[in-house]
């Protein structure tokens, strides 16, 4: 057996092998409220709420370039959150139910400027708030576990923030 032959179809077979694997654990921005909340209950996950006009405000473009786009956050992103955008974009016209749905989130959580982000546990419960923060990725992301422990800390039995509407 020639190994020097061998070894091509061996890294072939590894990368098919390794490529779905790391497909379904990829970040991505999500629309769909209820399926989102539903995923992030099945895997223990934080909901990341992103209230954006992602065509016409200079700090969610900014979030975005500086964040969001990153691999660091994206890596992160995969493996410990559900993330949902609520994009309010001037340039492109949304479907008309992702469109009201993302007015009855704006409506329900008082957002008055963007990007107000919003950290849900995986009860769908508010844990926090988050908007543009100077430092990068690595700045929001210990911002984003510094959520997580405040809400992990909290007394049993305390009250819970308001819940996402899932109807």
């Amino acid at each position: 057996m020639n190994i020097k032959k061998s070894i091509p179809w061996l890294l072939l077979a590894a990368l098919i092998f390794v490529m779905p694997l790391s497909s379904c654990n990829a970040f991505e921005w999500r629309t769909d409220l209820a399926a989102a909340a539903s995923d992030a209950q099945t895997g223990q996950k934080l909901i990341l709420l992103n209230f954006s006009g992602s065509d016409w405000c200079g700090w969610c473009k900014r979030l975005d370039a500086e964040v969001f786009s990153t691999s660091e956050f994206k890596d992160y992103a995969a493996a410990n959150l559900v993330c949902v955008i609520a994009d309010f974009p001037r340039g492109t016209k949304l479907p008309p139910a992702l469109q009201a749905q993302n007015e009855r989130l704006m409506r329900a959580f008082r957002v008055e400027g963007f990007p107000t982000i919003l950290v849900f546990n995986s009860a769908a419960e508010l844990i926090g708030q988050l908007g543009y923060q100077p430092g990068g990725p690595a700045a929001f992301i210990n911002s984003l576990k510094q959520v997580q422990a405040r809400a992990a800390m909290r007394p049993a039995g305390s009250p819970a923030g308001p819940k996402l509407p899932l109807e």
